[in-house]
């Protein structure tokens, strides 16, 4: 049982939003050379934009993995139509934001921006009526299985295996690398893992879209006949509908062909599951409007009899897909994991191949620590 109080009612209504203040940090990768690597793309670093919202003498926190243009975004057309507003309903102020931004872009960015500071309004709310997060959301699950994620195309074959046996040995029975950068080096890459995590952990593959529709369907049926692979993510781009309902079709019927972390609105996600392009669909709050639209993508998953995955962010995926009826499992991505431990104090482990939201700390739980963010900022200014 939470330590926090249960009975705390209604944040008051005339509990008003006081201040909004944005900030965005960048740490560099600890990949060779300083870099990463998957399919389609190469990076150096990892760029978090954190939105604090303050109202009633509390702080609520959300944030979103992407440029520092959407600190700016945020900064420009969200903090003047969110100061003074009522804070009891967050997906109130989500239909306003998306008003809001409707000329300047809702894809992309500003459903990043919006993704942000909902989430930040949903633990304002949390914090204000002193409960965990998960206990506000209409939850179904009290945990959320997890799998290790990074396996990146630039690691050499040593480290690649390390880090997905690393995984299985914390008790995470299920885990991915990324694919088809070279699709002639995957074979011996494939083989190293799958040695090094044995047969049975469930291997996922992750090609971003790297890949054209015959070859994506090529390499299915190698990983799946040779290496087990159960999952393959964004085999083609996942703007080609139709080489994922392709893949859907004609590839092996135990992998499963998997999309959705690009899906800005709710169109995105009925693109691709009417006519049905995958076997499982993604989301990633931090890019698909916050806790508000990973509830309603939810709705769309269950009529839809899919299974839902989140997409990376753990500490905040962690209380935002317990309300996730078809909750499949979260992606415990590498980057993310570094940059959120480095940030906060309040992160969660995995236990049990799981991550459980701590029901003793109000709202995500999650506390800013301000010494080890600040050599990495970029964008704005420490408040208190």
């Amino acid at each position: 049982m939470s330590g926090l109080s249960t009975d705390a009612g209604t944040a008051p209504p005339e509990c008003r939003i006081d201040a909004v203040d944005v900030h965005a940090f960048e740490l560099p990768t600890d990949g060779p050379d300083g870099k990463e690597s998957d399919g389609t793309l190469e990076w150096d670093s990892t760029t978090m934009v954190l939105v604090r919202v303050h109202a009633g003498g509390r702080t609520g926190l959300g944030y979103t993995y992407g440029d520092v243009s959407a600190a700016s975004f945020v900064t420009s057309k969200l903090v003047p139509l969110l100061e003074g507003q009522a804070v009891t309903s967050p997906p109130a102020l989500w239909q306003l934001m998306g008003r809001q931004i409707r000329n300047a872009g809702r894809p992309g960015v500003g459903a990043m921006a919006r993704s942000a500071v909902d989430v930040a309004l949903w633990d304002l709310k949390a914090r204000l009526l002193e409960l965990p997060l998960v206990r506000l959301l209409p939850a179904y699950h009290d945990r959320v299985p997890v799998y290790g994620s990074g396996g990146f195309t630039n690691y050499p074959l040593d480290r690649l295996a390390d880090q997905l046996a690393g995984w299985v040995e914390q008790g995470i029975p299920r885990v991915k690398l990324k694919t088809s950068r070279e699709p002639e080096q995957d074979p011996q890459r494939l083989t190293a893992v799958r040695k090094a995590i044995g047969e049975a952990p469930e291997l996922f593959t992750d090609a971003n879209g790297a890949l054209g529709r015959k070859e994506a369907l090529y390499w299915a049926r190698r990983f799946h006949e040779e290496w087990d692979v159960r999952w393959l993510e964004e085999p083609v781009s996942s703007a080609d509908l139709e080489g994922l309902r392709m893949l859907r079709e004609r590839g092996p019927e135990r992998l499963e062909i998997a999309a959705g972390e690009y899906a800005f609105t709710a169109r995105d996600f009925v693109n691709l599951v009417e006519p049905p392009g995958v076997d499982c669909l993604q989301a990633d709050v931090t890019r698909c409007g916050g806790i508000t639209g990973v509830l309603e993508v939810a709705g769309l998953s269950a009529t839809r009899d899919l299974d839902l995955s989140a997409h990376c962010a753990p500490a905040l995926s962690a209380h935002a897909f317990c309300a996730v009826r078809r909750l499949r499992h979260l992606e415990y991505f590498h980057d993310h994991v570094r940059f959120e431990r480095l940030v906060f104090d309040g992160t969660l482990s995995p236990e049990g191949g799981a991550l459980r939201p701590d029901t003793d700390r109000p709202g995500l739980g999650l506390d800013v620590r301000w010494a080890d963010a600040e050599p990495h900022r970029v964008y704005g200014t420490r408040t208190t």
